[in-house]
């Protein structure tokens, strides 16, 4: 039996205990103790028992490079957060030791849950839109002129997901500092290469096939910043360790959603769930033939199923492991791998749980009149999560504006992720409608409840858990997402 310890948001009211401070004000030992108690530390027990020999051995390697993404995603996030949380360590009194502790829960020096306010002193107020991804002080705007005088190519790589943006040498003509986009496998450098290593270790030791393929490709990814063979490889993960590792995610770059962080999970599969769930993906074509959108923006021919997976975390670390923890993602991001294979969704079964029984029942008891709250319950909470992750590879991604091809993402830049969001959640009560509508047609009897006690089920432990999603503030995308359909009632 293995424990990893989430932290999850428990507090049911949605004004951030932070903000009630006098402006300019930092947080003492007892608010900053007050503050971490939003938080419940859940442990996670994962039974790894039936994992082969080679497979117990590679997970050992896995975990110990997870871990170093930890220091990556500090250096992600803010250019100081490596100084910063080495001297919070070397002060011992009882104040450096609350601090220490909700840095750790932050990865940062901003309260996440409270619209990234500074709770250190001598740190900027507030998260930088840009994170470390681009030169500290630089506006959008004299990015985005910088973006439009490079040549097709270079600004392709300058806004991908893979290289950071920094100064370089002064500009002869305009006696300006000059940018330069580097690649992550030259900025991380001394990280991805004791990852890599790792992780062609762990390759070496497993039992399974397409794991020691994923693992293997992924290591040569860290060195040569391509991960589009590794994603590729990624989909066709089929084994009992179910691993994401690599820079995924945009959502810390808040000024573009451009740039990609780096995480780690460590799972392992739920093989009955995953089979039970998997029949709902069946069915993604006949939910995209009928959404209610203009026809022209429904996708005739979706791609291949794509894989769902229902797994138990045993880790997670870099931006996989601050804030409010993820119960579910769906990837890649890669808009190739997208229309070549579609995408990955990923329910992280054990945590999902947690959330519902130390967040979500709670807020159910406070928001709803009891006569509702009774129609809360777990079943409907983890269908319409899985639903969610699905929605994401329906609807247009791949457009063409003015005559050109472009995607959603470019259009919206710091906009797609949030309105993606909020596309998922609805489209997601939309699809768990229609399919429960029509479960006995399409054989979904034995998988999806259609009575009325299920219909208001849905609905009810829906518009609890929207109490909860609001929480995460208007900074992050679902939290945002969710005030969109909220202030649309």
């Amino acid at each position: 039996m293995r424990m990893a310890l989430i932290l999850l948001a428990l507090s049911a009211v949605c004004v951030p205990l932070a903000l009630a401070r006098a402006r300019g004000s930092l947080p003492g030992q007892v608010e900053l103790e007050r503050m971490a108690s939003r938080f419940a530390p859940t442990p996670l027990r994962v039974d790894v028992s039936r994992l082969s020999s080679g497979d117990r051995q590679a997970l050992v390697k896995l975990v110990e490079a997870a871990r170093i993404f930890d220091d990556v995603f500090l250096e992600q996030l803010w250019s100081g957060n490596i100084a910063l949380y080495q001297r919070l360590q070397k002060d011992t009194s009882a104040l450096g030791r609350a601090r220490l502790h909700y840095f750790w829960m932050n990865k940062g020096p901003w309260s996440e849950i409270d619209e990234y306010q500074a709770f250190l002193p001598e740190v900027p107020t507030r998260k930088p839109l840009g994170a470390n991804f681009y030169p500290q002080g630089i506006s959008k705007r004299e990015l985005e002129t910088w973006f439009s005088i490079l040549p097709d190519k270079e600004q392709q790589r300058a806004k991908g997901f893979f290289t950071v943006i920094r100064p370089s040498a002064v500009d002869d003509v305009t006696r300006k500092e000059a940018l330069a986009a580097v690649a992550y496998s030259e900025e991380y450098k001394e990280y991805l290469g004791r990852v890599a290593g790792l992780v062609r270790e762990a390759a070496q030791l497993t039992d399974n096939a397409s794991l020691r393929k994923f693992l293997s490709s992924r290591a040569d990814a860290f060195l040569a910043n391509d991960y589009y063979e590794s994603d590729l490889a990624w989909m066709d993960l089929d084994a009992p360790l179910d691993i994401t590792i690599g820079p995924y995610e945009t959502y810390n770059d808040e000024l573009f959603g451009y740039k990609a962080a780096f995480e780690a999970y460590v799972n392992l599969r739920d093989e009955a769930e995953s089979v039970k769930l998997s029949a709902l993906a069946r069915h993604l074509q006949e939910i995209e033939d009928h959404l209610p959108l203009d026809e022209e923006y429904r996708n005739p021919k979706l791609g291949p199923v794509a894989p769902l997976r229902v797994v138990d975390e045993i880790l997670s670390a870099g931006d996989g492991a601050h804030g409010v923890q993820t119960a579910a993602y769906n990837l890649p991001n890669d808009e190739r791998v997208l229309a070549e294979k579609g995408s990955k969704r990923v329910m992280i079964k054990n945590v999902q749980e947690a959330k519902f029984h130390s967040i979500l029942v709670p807020i159910a008891m406070k928001m709803l009149p009891r006569s509702q709250a009774v129609d809360v319950n777990f079943q409907s909470f983890f269908t319409h999560i899985v639903a969610h992750e699905l929605m994401h590879g329906l609807g247009p991604h791949q457009i063409k504006v003015d005559g050109r091809d472009t995607t959603a993402r470019e259009e919206l830049k710091e906009l797609y992720s949030p309105i993606e969001e909020a596309k998922a959640d609805v489209t997601g009560l939309f699809a768990l409608a229609y399919l429960m509508d029509h479960s006995k047609d399409l054989g979904l009897e034995g998988v999806l409840p259609s009575d009325d006690a299920a219909h208001r089920q849905l609905y009810v432990t829906y518009l609890a858990s929207a109490f909860r999603s609001l929480r995460f503030g208007l900074h992050d995308a679902h939290g945002k997402g969710m005030a969109i359909q909220f202030n649309y009632l």
